[in-house]
């Protein structure tokens, strides 16, 4: 995976409903920034939350991070997928439970329509899991193109989540 001088501030959601949630979510993070590349900058607190469409499954626990990210988007999905790979996450049912769940929500101001890697994420406003922790982190932030996310919020007030301040992830080392 190359690097480059240049860095793209990135905004990763990740997301796990199936065994060991809040040790999926740490063993994601440690494992994002085990290769160079990307430059941690922030960690939300973790929500917890039902799920968005599919299958009837178990709630989902959450959290945003916010990087710097000297990788190409390519590169950067490649690895998502590597460390979804890895923690057993299976595609079977669409929306359905997982391990693992990490979406990269936007790389600066990069667009892409590939339907592998679809940037900004097509979806981030209209989900509260994503939208919540990141105003946490980043209260004047902005989706490309959506706006800012303290204005999309309320569009997604009907969604159940809520701040799990009794269960915490730690920053990578």
């Amino acid at each position: 995976m190359t690097t480059s001088t240049e860095k793209r501030h990135t905004v990763l959601s990740l997301g796990s409903n199936l065994g060991d949630r809040l040790d999926n979510l740490q063993e994601a993070i440690d494992a994002l920034f085990d290769a160079p590349g990307l430059d941690f900058i922030g960690l939300s607190p973790v929500y917890e939350t039902k799920p968005v469409g599919g299958p009837e499954q178990g709630d989902f626990l959450n959290v945003v991070i916010v990087a710097n990210s000297r990788v190409s988007p390519q590169s950067l999905l490649e690895r998502v997928l590597a460390i979804e790979e890895s923690m057993a996450r299976t595609r079977e049912v669409r929306w359905g439970p997982r391990t693992l769940d990490i979406d990269i929500v936007m790389m600066g101001d990069v667009t892409s329509d590939d339907p592998d890697l679809l940037l900004p994420h097509p979806r981030a406003r209209e989900r509260a899991f994503v939208l919540r922790p990141w105003c946490d982190l980043e209260p004047d932030a902005t989706l490309p193109g959506q706006g800012r996310v303290t204005d999309l919020l309320p569009d997604v007030a009907d969604q159940e989540l809520r701040r799990r301040d009794d269960l915490s992830v730690q920053p990578p080392a």
